[in-house]
């Protein structure tokens, strides 16, 4: 079962879109949940994303790339 990790549309004010900034997980690792999987930042502001479940992480959006709210930017399978 693969599970999105979105950005969550609470995660910060405002409709600014927002980058990812770095993944701290290479792709096809394991992770467990919890576990910081990569940073984003909108506005000057940097935020963590967490892995939701266990597994194996896919990267779906690379650094750098610009995301919205609601955005699926990987999975863990």
């Amino acid at each position: 079962m693969t599970t999105p990790i979105v950005i969550a549309d609470d995660l910060w004010d405002g409709d600014a879109e927002a980058v990812i900034t770095s993944w701290l997980v290479s792709d096809g690792a394991e992770v467990a949940p919890g576990d910081l999987v990569a940073e984003i930042m909108s506005e000057k502001a940097q935020f963590e994303i967490e892995a939701p479940v266990a597994g194996v992480l896919k990267i779906l959006e690379q650094e750098d790339a610009v995301i919205a709210k609601g955005a699926t930017i990987g999975a863990v399978e």
